[in-house]
């Protein structure tokens, strides 16, 4: 194992997130880790499933005189967000993530994110299978696919494929909160086709236009935050240029995943030597204006000038100005705070990618609610936009949320467990994310549900990174909590 991990406690849980990181598994990719986990069961002797979307669950007696007692479902997801930082390498579908410890102790990637998110949660669900010393009910350890992409290995769930009635999702972020339910979501995206054509003569200068070193970060769990996204800056700069400088759109890119804050954007223009001029003034001034606006959650933004090195043909004038008006005009961030659940983010939207592709222009947003007509409403704020500007529209991704149950039994649990073990009240919680636990209460009728889990932060970008003394604390909990069950 790791010289970074070795020590770390329980042993079993960082043994099993070690060999996970050797394994690529973006979403989509989860094959190798799905062997894994199907090796273990088969060298424990343990009966297991895989369903037609890829889940796979292992089953594991009760032990003592828990054996009779209802069937336990603990969930994970075997995928997570592959993002680097520019100038990183590394290649996902092949290189192993590369530890780091920081100077407070906590793991991260070397500029890679770190597949905590849901790793650690998935990797406690395998020590659970392993060592026999804890006491625990009836399992079934759920591993899903997908879940960072669209749910689709949840969405997949077919009724009767999981035996047990009460669920513990692992995949939170925040030791300490109990959550009980959480956002549902949907995917709006925009494409227009382009027609390239041949850059005017007198524009001879090809610019490569950077906005990088934001923070970034998860676009239901951080989009409070108010954190600067790197799209929506970039396309407020251009807007401004555009109003008394001549120039061509070649390209603009950037975000990853509709689940991400984006970090960088960049634009390959082309113009004129005093555009270029005028153009190296604005991104000296807007760089001074988007680190005082955003100086309380970002401390880095950078604003780079670059000769561009492209011999594609540009989009008309018309174009490049509706292509950077849309991305102005995109709505970005929270949308309306909850009136029932105090200081919840209840709907918001996210400005997540934008392609400029061969032949056509590529905007992916992901909009966010606790309630199923608000998702609905600003999905569709989004697609007027897009029909305003003359872009084809496609909705879908949707996934539904999870309501809360204030008189759930699991939640009573492990609200007693943690008040004995901790001397305090937890806090019980709803989540402005997406929890496969809606999702899996549709295909499993009367399922009772909580989710739990330690201390991540940066999650979706390069700066995740996980408490170990968090782990460690959530390992005990949960095992006070399997054998009050």
């Amino acid at each position: 194992m790791s010289d970074i991990l070795n020590g770390l406690k329980p042993e079993l849980v960082w043994r099993h997130f070690y060999n996970i990181s050797q394994i690529p598994r973006c979403s989509k990719n989860e094959a190798g880790v799905r062997a894994y986990i199907i090796d273990m069961a088969k060298r424990l002797n343990l009966e297991y499933k895989v369903d037609e979307t890829g889940n796979v669950v292992v089953k594991k007696p009760g032990t003592g005189s828990l054996q009779n007692k209802p069937v336990v479902v603990v969930q994970g997801h075997m995928d997570m967000v592959c993002e680097k930082n520019k100038g990183t390498e590394h290649d996902f579908t092949k290189d192993p993530i590369r530890f780091v410890k920081t100077e407070d102790g906590w793991i991260k990637a070397d500029g890679t994110t770190l597949g905590a998110d849901n790793g650690i949660g998935l990797c406690m669900g395998l020590a659970l299978l392993e060592d026999d010393s804890v006491e625990h009910p009836p399992l079934e350890v759920l591993a899903t696919v997908d879940e960072e992409t669209g749910m689709t290995g949840a969405m997949g769930l077919k009724p009767g494929f999981l035996e047990g009635k009460i669920l513990i999702n692992l995949d939170s972020e925040d030791e300490g909160i109990i959550y009980i339910g959480c956002a549902g979501g949907k995917h709006t995206i925009l494409t227009h086709k382009v027609k390239r054509q041949d850059i005017p003569a007198e524009m001879n200068e090809r610019v490569l236009l950077k906005i990088k070193g934001l923070h970034g970060g998860h676009s239901g769990m951080e989009i409070n935050k108010g954190l600067g996204n790197a799209i929506k800056l970039l396309a407020r700069l251009l807007y401004k240029f555009a109003e008394n400088n001549d120039f061509r759109v070649i390209e603009i890119d950037g975000g990853t995943a509709h689940n991400a804050i984006p970090r960088e954007a960049d634009a390959v223009l082309a113009m004129d030597n005093n555009a270029l001029t005028e153009l190296g003034k604005m991104a000296d001034q807007y760089q001074g204006i988007f680190n005082n606006e955003l100086r309380f959650v970002e401390d880095n933004i950078e604003i780079v000038l670059d000769e561009a090195d492209n011999t594609k043909g540009c989009m008309s004038r018309e174009e490049g100005l509706t292509f950077i008006r849309t991305l102005y005009a995109m709505p970005h961030g929270v949308q309306a705070m909850s009136h029932a659940v105090e200081g919840l983010v209840e709907t918001s939207t996210n400005m997540a990618v934008v392609k400029t592709r061969e032949e056509d222009v590529y905007m992916l947003t992901s909009q966010r609610s606790s309630v199923a007509t608000s998702i609905i409403d600003i999905a569709d704020k989004v697609a007027a936009l897009g029909y305003l500007a003359g872009y084809e529209v496609e909705q879908g991704g949707g996934y539904p949320a999870w309501q809360p149950n204030p008189d759930s039994k699991i939640l009573q649990v492990c609200k007693d467990v943690f008040k004995r073990m901790y001397e305090k009240e937890p806090s019980v919680e709803a989540v402005h994310a997406g929890l496969e636990c809606g999702i899996i209460g549709e295909a499993s009728p009367g399922m009772d549900m909580i989710s739990f889990g330690p201390d991540i932060r940066g999650a979706h970008s390069p700066a995740e990174r996980v408490d170990p003394a968090s782990v460690a604390s959530v390992w005990a909990y949960l095992l006070e909590v399997l054998k009050a069950l």
